[in-house]
C-alpha cells in the first residue's frame, strides 16, 4: 500500500514539474501534537511515530526521525521502499543537506505551505538558493490521495470563567491592541492555538494533551475576527464573542481573510509560528515580524492563576503520593510492567476533581529504557518492573485550576553506586536552581548552569534543556521562558518575570543502563528590593516527595539537606490531609527528616 501511495504522489509531482516533495509531522498551527486528520506523513509512509519528516523524489524516498523511533521506524518501513535516515547518526545528512546535495540545479521542491512555518520555509530556500531551486507551496498534493482521511476535529469548546482565568477577554484584547500600537501594527494574525485560547478564555479538545480548539484570529484596532468551526461553540462563548464584537468566520476561510488585509496597513506576525501558506497571502513588505504579544502575556500568570495553579499541584501531589505509595509497596509482590504502572498513575490523576486530561503522554521508563529521555512504553517495548534499579516517571495533568508536569526517579530496590552517585548529583542540581536568588533582568540562560554544575564538575552533562515554561490549562511546553544554556532558533531566553511558571528538571542518562531526572515546577517571584535593584527568587509549587533511598547524603551539604527536609515537611503538611490513611502513613516515612 505504501509503495502504491508513493507512486500516486510521484504521478502528481510529475504533472506539476516537482522533483521532490516534503511531508513533515505538523498541523496548520505548529502544534506540538498533530491530530489524526493531519497525519499525512503516517498515511504516506506507514510510520506511526510522533516525529519524522518524509521526503519523496522521483526515484527515492527517505524518512528522518530521532533516536526514540529508530527501532520502530526500521520495522514499519521494511518493504516500503522508504530509507530510514536516523537523525544525528554519523554520516546522516539533515533534510536540507540532502536536498542541497542531491537535487539538480533549477529543480523544484514542493510542500504544503500550511504545515511548514515561515522560518522553516526560509531555511529550505536558503539551503537551495545556490542551485537556484524554487519552492512550490501552493497546494497539498498528498492529502487528496487519502480518500478515507479522518475528518477535521470539531470537538466542543467552553468558556473558561474569570474565577480560573483571572482576566476577561475584553481586558486581554485591550492589552493586545496597546502592544500592537507600540509595534506600529494595524493588524495581528494569530495562528498559535494556545495564544488564541488564552486571548479569548476559550478551551477545547481538538488537540491531544492540549485543551485548545482549531482556530485562527485576526485582530485589528477596531475589530476582531475568529475563524473557527462554529458548531463547537457553546452558549457562553457565543455570548462573549457577541459582547466583544468578534465576527465569526468558517475555519477554512482564513486564507481569503488574510488576502483582504492587502493594502490595509501593517500586519504583525511571528515567523516561527505562522505557516508559510498564510504568509504568502500577505503583500511584500506588509509584515512586521516579531514575537506574538500574547506569548509573553500568557506566560506571566496573574494572581488568580497563580493561586489556582497551587491548588492544581495539591491535587496532583495527592495523586502522585497515592501512586508512589502503591509502586513502592508492591514492586516484587505483584506483576508490574511499564504499561501497568502507566495505567495506575494515569488512573490516580483521573480520580482528582476537575481533572481534564493528561498534559502529555505519560513516560514510565525502567532501567535502560530511562536512558532514552523521551521514551514512552508501547505494547512492543513495555518491560517488567523488577525490585531493583531505578524507575523514571514523567507525567502531568490538566485541571481547571492549571497544568502540572512532574518527574520522579524512584528506587525499586537495591541500586548501584553509580546510580546513587548520579541520582544525588541530579538532585543537587535541581535544588541549586530552585534556591537561586537573582536580580531582575536575569534570563533562564543565566541560571541554567546552576542545575548542571554538580554534573559539569565531574565532566558529565545531560543533552536537553533544564526547564521549559508551562501554560495555564494550555500547552505543557510554553514559550518564552526556559532554562537552557544553548540557544536554538525560535527558543529565545526571556527575562524571568514574576508569575512565570518554569520546570526545573536536570537529568543524567547512562546509555543502555539507566536514566535519572528529577523535576519540580517553579514560580518566579519578587524578593527583596534594595539599592541594588529588585531581587527575584523561586517558589516551588510541585508537592511530591523525592525518593530518599538512592541519595548519597555524604555528597550533600548541610544546607542542601536542610532545604530538602524543609521541602518534605511542606509536602507532608499539605498533602497528608488529602490522601487515605495508608498513603498518609507511607508519606510520613517518605518525607522523614534526614539527620544533618
Amino acid at each position: 500500500m505504501v509503495q502504491e501511495r508513493l507512486e500516486a504522489l510521484r504521478a502528481q509531482m510529475r504533472k506539476k514539474g516537482i522533483d521532490a516533495w516534503l511531508i513533515p509531522s505538523a498541523d496548520y498551527h505548529g502544534s506540538e501534537y498533530a491530530g489524526e486528520h493531519f497525519k499525512i506523513r503516517t498515511f504516506m509512509s506507514g510510520f506511526t511515530g510522533s516525529a519524522g519528516t518524509l521526503l519523496v523524489t522521483g526515484s527515492w524516498a527517505g524518512l528522518w526521525t530521532d533516536g526514540r523511533y529508530f527501532i520502530q521506524a526500521g520495522r514499519q518501513l521494511k518493504g516500503s521502499g522508504i530509507q530510514l535516515m536516523p537523525m544525528g547518526e554519523p554520516g546522516v545528512p539533515t533534510v536540507e543537506e540532502y536536498l542541497a546535495r542531491n537535487m539538480e540545479p533549477g529543480g523544484c521542491l514542493g510542500f504544503d505551505g500550511q504545515v511548514v512555518s515561515v522560518m522553516e520555509a526560509r531555511a529550505l530556500q536558503a539551503a537551495l538558493e545556490e542551485k537556484k531551486i524554487r519552492c512550490f507551496a501552493e497546494e497539498d498534493l498528498a492529502g487528496p490521495l487519502w480518500t478515507d482521511r479522518p475528518p477535521m476535529p470539531e470537538n466542543p469548546a467552553f468558556l473558561l470563567g474569570e474565577e480560573y482565568s483571572g482576566m476577561s477577554a475584553e481586558k486581554k484584547l485591550a492589552q493586545l491592541r496597546r502592544d500592537m500600537r507600540e509595534k506600529g501594527a494595524d493588524w495581528h494574525i494569530i495562528t498559535a492555538l494556545d495564544e488564541i485560547a488564552w486571548l479569548f478564555n476559550m478551551r477545547g479538545n481538538d488537540i491531544a494533551c492540549t485543551p485548545v480548539t482549531l482556530a485562527y484570529a485576526i485582530i485589528g484596532m477596531e475589530e476582531s475576527r475568529l475563524y473557527i468551526h462554529q458548531k463547537v461553540l457553546d452558549e457562553g462563548l457565543r455570548e462573549q464573542f457577541c459582547r466583544l464584537g468578534t465576527e465569526l468566520y468558517p475555519y477554512d476561510g482564513i486564507l481569503d481573510g488574510v488576502k483582504e488585509l492587502a493594502g490595509r496597513g501593517r500586519v504583525l506576525i511571528d515567523p516561527y509560528r505562522m505557516n508559510y501558506g498564510i504568509y504568502q497571502r500577505l503583500n511584500p513588505g506588509q509584515a512586521i515580524e516579531g514575537d506574538n504579544p500574547c506569548m509573553l502575556r500568557k506566560a506571566v500568570k496573574n494572581l488568580t492563576e497563580m493561586e489556582n495553579i497551587r491548588t492544581a499541584h495539591l491535587k496532583d501531589g495527592a495523586a502522585m503520593a497515592k501512586f508512589l505509595c502503591w509502586v513502592k509497596n508492591n514492586v516484587g509482590k505483584i506483576p508490574m510492567t511499564e504499561l501497568t504502572v502507566t495505567a495506575y498513575v494515569d488512573q490516580c490523576r483521573k480520580e482528582q476533581e476537575h481533572f481534564i486530561e493528561n498534559s502529555f503522554s505519560t513516560i514510565v521508563a525502567y532501567g535502560e529504557h530511562a536512558a532514552m529521555c523521551h521514551y514512552s512504553p508501547t505494547e512492543e517495548t513495555s518491560c517488567p518492573v523488577e525490585p531493583c534499579g531505578l524507575l523514571l516517571i514523567d507525567s502531568g495533568g490538566h485541571y481547571l485550576e492549571g497544568t502540572t508536569d512532574i518527574t520522579r526517579t524512584v528506587a525499586m530496590g537495591p541500586v548501584t553506586e553509580a546510580e546513587r552517585l548520579h541520582y544525588t548529583l541530579v538532585l543537587k542540581g535541581m535544588i541549586a536552581l530552585a534556591r537561586a536568588r537573582f536580580l531582575y533582568g536575569v534570563r533562564g540562560i543565566n541560571l541554567d548552569y546552576l542545575a548542571r554544575q554538580p554534573l559539569w564538575e565531574r565532566g558529565l552533562d545531560f543533552n536537553h534543556g533544564t526547564g521549559h515554561g508551562v501554560g495555564y490549562l494550555l500547552s505543557v511546553h510554553e514559550s518564552p521562558n526556559n532554562f537552557r544554556w544553548r540557544m536554538q532558533p525560535g527558543y529565545g531566553s526571556a527575562v524571568l518575570e514574576e508569575g512565570m511558571l518554569t520546570s526545573d528538571e536536570p537529568g543524567y542518562y547512562e546509555e543502555n543502563a539507566y536514566g535519572i531526572r528529577t523535576e519540580n515546577l517553579l514560580f518566579c517571584r519578587k524578593d527583596v528590593k534594595n539599592q541594588y535593584g529588585q531581587f527575584m527568587a523561586f517558589e516551588t509549587v510541585t508537592m511530591v516527595p523525592i525518593d530518599l533511598e538512592p541519595v548519597d547524603f555524604s555528597l550533600m551539604t548541610a544546607e542542601e539537606i536542610g532545604l530538602l527536609n524543609d521541602y518534605h515537611q511542606e509536602v507532608y503538611d499539605k498533602i497528608s490531609p488529602l490522601v487515605d490513611q495508608e498513603t498518609a502513613l507511607w508519606l510520613r516515612e517518605a518525607t522523614r527528616p534526614v539527620q544533618l
